[in-house]
């Protein structure tokens, strides 16, 4: 037996919005689309959900693919189904947006799916209501950093506190305060400081940090 046939078939999508940090940019994966309608527009990577997989499963499914990380952070942006949205058929996409470290991302697999990473404040016009997807991503991002300790899965596992700072202004889109910011950040005990030195900005260097995770689990009650 059948059922819902009196109804009109939608599919469902995802699409994911994966963020990285480099060179004090926060930076977007984006890629020229290889399929009608949109062929060759900039565009976000995602794919259809399959009939044996949940909605999260495809995310965690279409990052791997892109990747070839597992294990990333990745949360749920939210359901984006205007009736316009893609004109090839009617189509609802769930966005999720997830954060990796640029350097842990192998070049040749970005090379292979043709990728590129975009400063987010210099993205072109994107597929359908992609822009949009990012715009709300980026809200998301600046209200969980400010509790969350997600700056860190940005970050390489060793970093210097003015790598932090940038970070953390990249995604607030404003300057930070250098001296009641490094204040907050030495009152962590979860953020450790450790004997080595970055010496590739100046002949001084800068000492290197690392996040302690087991001591934030101890005491999470974080806010900057």
């Amino acid at each position: 037996m059948t059922y819902y046939n009196e109804h009109s078939k939608v599919w469902v999508s995802v699409d994911v919005i994966i963020f990285g940090f480099d060179q004090s940019k926060l930076k977007v994966l984006i890629g020229r689309r290889q399929m009608d309608p949109g062929r060759g527009e900039w565009s976000l990577y995602g794919g259809f959900v399959g009939a044996d997989e949940g909605i999260d499963e495809a995310a965690e499914r279409t990052l791997y693919d892109l990747t070839g990380l597992r294990h990333l952070y990745m949360r749920q942006v939210g359901a984006f189904g205007s009736v316009e949205r893609d004109p090839g058929e009617r189509v609802i996409s769930i966005a999720y947006y997830a954060l990796i470290n640029v350097k842990d991302y192998d070049d040749n697999l970005r090379k292979e799916h043709n990728v590129e990473w975009v400063d987010y404040n210099q993205l072109p016009a994107l597929y359908s209501d992609h822009n949009e997807m990012v715009s709300k991503a980026i809200r998301i991002m600046r209200q969980k950093i400010k509790t969350e300790p997600i700056s860190f899965r940005l970050l390489p596992q060793l970093f210097t506190l003015t790598q932090l700072q940038r970070l953390y202004e990249a995604v607030l889109g404003e300057e930070v305060d250098k001296r009641n910011f490094r204040k907050r950040i030495k009152d962590m005990d979860f953020i450790e400081k450790t004997e080595l030195i970055d010496k590739t900005g100046s002949k001084r260097g800068a000492f290197l940090y690392r996040f302690n995770k087991k001591a934030y689990n101890e005491d999470p009650n974080f806010k900057l």
